[in-house]
Order: structure tokens, then C-alpha cells, then sequence
């Protein structure tokens, strides 16, 4: 499409002579026989994403003149003091060129071609700057934090592209749903968040691969980003190539960003992402350095009365400053990166509600779990989300005894979240997920449902280590209901935010 974009952007400032066959009193259906029999596709198109840059358009550029478009031309003409009758001549045309220009170098507007997810994006270049990769994709944001713009990308097969639909257009307390589309390989939904900020979201499908992009933006920026997100959604090319080289080459994906030093390092991050930071140089200490303005996500769980938070090292090890749920920042942190756990304390210890009980043995091999966190909270709901599944295997990756191997799906964001056997015993903390498509490079196949969680064993270990006065697991509590094991714990799971500075 974009080649003919192109094409009738060049043909709407040359192609500027009335269409002569149609007069000013002609009926609309004659209108529209006329301009689709005797223009060409890329004059049509065209016009219609000229009209949609001037606010007067909101539809599919598909080069049908209809009654939308007409309505959209009369419109225009209305405004601008032309007599309102549909017919495109050559006052309209220059006119509609000036206004549409005018519109889209106000926000800089060009088109992306980003490595990480293999998309072609439309961006509002004068507003917003690039802040580097995320766990699914590439952000960029205005300085004033009234504007963002993501790419996103999820290629291990977990979830369908009708999946992902049932989800985002689910209205939620602090979201609503005022449109929404599923067009079979594609779907949009769009809504206002709480505090009234908009937001857009588009995703297509190829194969068990999905690609999008999402907008958000504040009701002040609404007469500026209305016609962007028309034009952007229309153009955007999910699959215009693939990621780059690197960008999906770790045998293991990341569920959030940050890094390790041992085997499971690329189970976090490119090892020469941006966004990584040392380690703290002392327990509770602040990290070296951030090398990025940027916010993260994962999930933790209360341990302790006193209001110590157990997560994963590559979840805070590189933020300046930690948010756990409602509880305000921590003011302690203590990181292990070579097991990638990490505790963090808040002071409102006594208002978090009960500690989750650790369990002092590993399951057993095919165990029914319970894997709890916030996922994709840029996408999905920000309420609790609970995937359930299997121990897969007692080893992780190259039989590491420290790690579990589990079918139960996961997304970034569920870093660091508890994985619990139906009576509610933690029994690990998960970490990582293996990426379907580089393996599938390497071997051909496509792996299904191949994630990994700490072992109970190791996390009782660091505890121990560090005094944390924890509740155990009590090993005869008897199996129960799904719903039943989640209500146990759920009070004590919150999502852990990374502010990089």
C-alpha cells in the first residue's frame, strides 16, 4: 500500500482539474459511480487519507467512494465556506492539499521501519522521542508524557490473535471499550482510560504470529492525534520484514527488561540492550547506573509481615525507583542476579495483607499450577491475570537444578510472580519463557508452552540468607478448586513498576 500511497500524494497535487462528467447538482449515487469509475485507486486512497489528516474522515482508506467519503468531502467543503455538494474541483483540491500538509507536518509525521518487531509505523516525529526497546516491542514518548506510541510484537503462539481480542475488549473499571472491530486477521479497540487519556490499539495477525502498536495520548493532544491515529492505523504494515538480527535471537525471551550473568542471561534481554544497569554494589543500594528513562513492569508477592516483596533481580535491579501495587516506593531493595531474585521492602509492611506460604519442597513432576501475575499491562487488563498448567520438568534449561519447567502460559509482566499448586503453596517464581520462533530458526519446530520458574528450594535459600521471617507452606494441606487456590493468595501478588529514572 505504501508505494500507492505515494503515487496518489503525487497525483493529488498535479491532478487538480475538476472531474468534468460531474455536475454540481449531481445525486450522490451518481457521484459515486463517477469518481470509482474514472479515478484511479491511488487518487482515491488518497483523498481519503488527505480527509482524514483534516479531522473530516474516520474510515478504511479503501478507495471506495461511498457514502462515507462523501459525507467526509461535503464536510470539508462546509467548513472551509465551499458550496457543500460533493463535487471534488479544483478550489477543493488545493485546499484539501494545504490543509492535509499543514496537518501533517505539525507532528512531524514519517514513517518507522522498527528492527525489533519487523513493523512499519507512521509517528508523530515533532512529539515524541525514541526510548528504546521494551519487553514486547519499542516505546516512544513525548516529554511530557502526554503522548505515547508503542510497537509490540508476541511470537511464541500462546495466544491467538481472537484471543488477544477477548481480552483487550473487555471493558475494565478503570478502562472503557468505545469501539471495537475484529476483522478476522486484524482487530482495533479503542477506549478512555481513567483520568480521561484515549487510547488506540491494532493488532494483526500472521500465522500464530502477532504484531500491533498501540497510542495513547491526553485529552488535550485529541485534536492533534484523532486524525493521526486514523492515518497511522490505516498505514501501519505489521509484517513489512522481519525483526533484525539479534532482536529475537536468544534462545529465551525476556518478561521484562534487564539482564543476568549466568546461563538465564538471555532469558532477559539483548546483553547489549540500553536499558541494562550493574547490579546494586551493596544490599539495599541503589543500582549503579540506568541507562534509560524508561518503565517496566513485573509482579511480586508478599513473604513477610514486616513488608519484605519477593520478585525476580531482572524485574529491580535496574530502576531508580521500585512502586509495589499502592504501597508507594521501596526503600530497600536486596538483589541475587545469579539466581534472579530480589526483595523489596515498603514501609506500609502492616497494610499488605498475608504473606503467601512458601513451599520447602519442589513439586512433583506433572503437578497441576497456578501461574499469577500482571502481564502486558500496556495491552491487557491491569487486574490480576492467572494462567493455569503443568511441571513439565524438575530442571531448566541444560538440567540447572535451581529451575522448574512449566507449560503454564506467561507473558512479560509475569516476572517475578508466585506459581502456586491448587492448596496455595508457592512453589516457585517465575522467570523466564523460551522464544518459540528463535528455536524454530534453529530446529524447525515450534516449541509450545516451554516456560521456567525458580525452584522453591532456591527462594527458601536466599530467604534464609537474608532473615526474612517467612511463612511456610504446611505439606498435607489438602488440593482445592481453581477459583479456590487463587482466592488464597491473591490479596498478596502485586505488580512491581521500574521508574529507570
Amino acid at each position: 500500500m505504501r508505494g500507492s500511497v505515494r503515487a496518489l500524494l503525487a497525483s493529488l497535487l498535479v491532478t487538480l482539474a475538476p472531474l468534468a462528467v460531474v455536475g454540481p447538482a449531481a445525486a450522490a449515487n451518481d457521484l459515486t459511480v463517477a469518481y470509482n469509475s474514472q479515478t484511479d485507486k491511488d487518487f482515491r486512497q488518497g483523498l481519503q487519507m488527505r480527509l482524514a489528516w483534516t479531522g473530516d474522515y474516520a474510515g478504511l482508506f479503501d478507495a471506495d467512494i461511498g457514502p462515507g467519503t462523501l459525507r467526509a468531502i461535503r464536510d470539508f467543503q462546509a467548513r472551509h465556506g465551499l458550496q457543500a455538494n460533493g463535487v471534488i474541483d479544483e478550489p477543493f483540491l488545493r485546499l484539501l492539499v494545504v490543509e492535509s500538509d499543514r496537518a501533517q507536518q505539525a507532528l512531524g509525521f514519517s514513517f518507522v521501519e522498527d528492527e525489533l518487531t519487523g513493523a512499519e509505523i507512521g509517528l508523530p516525529s515533532a512529539l515524541v522521542r525514541d526510548l528504546g526497546p521494551t519487553e514486547i516491542g519499542r516505546l516512544w514518548r513525548s516529554p511530557q508524557d502526554n503522548v505515547e506510541v508503542e510497537t509490540v510484537r508476541f511470537a511464541d503462539g500462546q495466544r491467538s490473535l481472537a484471543d488477544m481480542y477477548d481480552l483487550v475488549q473487555t471493558p475494565q473499571a478503570d478502562r472503557t471499550v468505545d469501539y471495537k472491530k475484529f476483522a478476522g486477521t486484524w482487530f482495533v479497540v479503542s477506549g478512555t482510560e481513567a483520568g480521561g487519556r484515549t487510547y488506540y490499539i491494532r493488532v494483526a495477525s500472521r500465522g500464530p504470529e502477532l504484531r500491533g502498536f498501540s497510542v495513547s495520548y491526553t485529552p488535550d493532544m485529541a485534536a492533534k492525534m484523532q486524525p493521526f491515529v486514523i492515518v497511522a492505523s490505516n498505514m501501519f504494515d505489521g509484517f513489512a520484514g522481519e525483526p533484525a538480527t539479534g532482536a529475537g535471537s536468544a534462545l529465551v525471551a525476556g518478561l521484562t527488561r534487564g539482564g543476568d550473568a549466568d546461563r538465564y542471561a538471555l532469558a532477559y534481554a539483548d546483553r547489549g540492550s540500553p536499558t541494562r544497569a550493574e547490579p546494586a554494589s551493596a544490599q539495599g543500594g541503589a543500582p549503579a547506573a540506568a541507562s534509560q528513562n524508561l518503565d517496566s513492569s513485573g509482579t511480586g508477592f508478599l513473604v513477610s509481615k514486616d513488608g519484605w516483596v519477593l520478585t525476580n533481580a531482572h524485574v529491580a535491579k535496574a530502576c531508580h525507583t521500585i512502586l509495589v501495587g499502592d504501597h508507594g516506593a521501596a526503600d530497600n531493595r536486596i538483589i541475587d542476579s545469579a539466581n534472579d531474585l530480589a526483595l523489596l521492602h515498603v514501609a506500609s509492611g502492616s497494610d499488605l495483607g498475608e504473606p503467601l506460604k512458601i513451599s520447602t519442597a519442589a513439586p512433583r513432576l506433572g503437578e497441576d499450577i497456578l501461574a499469577l501475575g500482571f502481564p502486558l499491562r500496556t495491552i491487557l487488563a491491569d487486574s490480576l491475570n492467572v494462567t493455569r498448567g503443568n511441571v513439565s520438568s524438575l530442571l531448566g534449561l541444560m538440567n540447572d537444578p535451581r529451575y522448574l519447567q512449566i507449560s503454564a502460559p506467561v507473558q512479560p509482566g509475569n516476572s517475578g510472580g508466585p506459581l502456586v499448586d491448587l492448596a496455595g503453596r508457592v512453589v516457585g517464581v517465575v522467570t523466564a519463557k523460551l522464544n518459540a520462533v528463535a528455536v524454530a530458526d534453529v530446529t524447525g519446530d515450534i516449541p509450545q508452552a516451554i516456560n521456567f520458574a525458580i525452584r522453591p528450594d532456591t527462594v527458601t535459600q536466599f530467604l534464609d540468607a537474608n532473615a526474612i521471617d517467612y511463612a511456610k507452606a504446611d505439606a498435607s494441606a489438602a488440593f482445592e478448586s481453581v477459583p479456590d487456590a487463587t482466592a488464597k493468595v491473591q490479596n498478596g501478588v502485586l505488580p512491581i513498576l521500574c521508574l529507570g529514572g
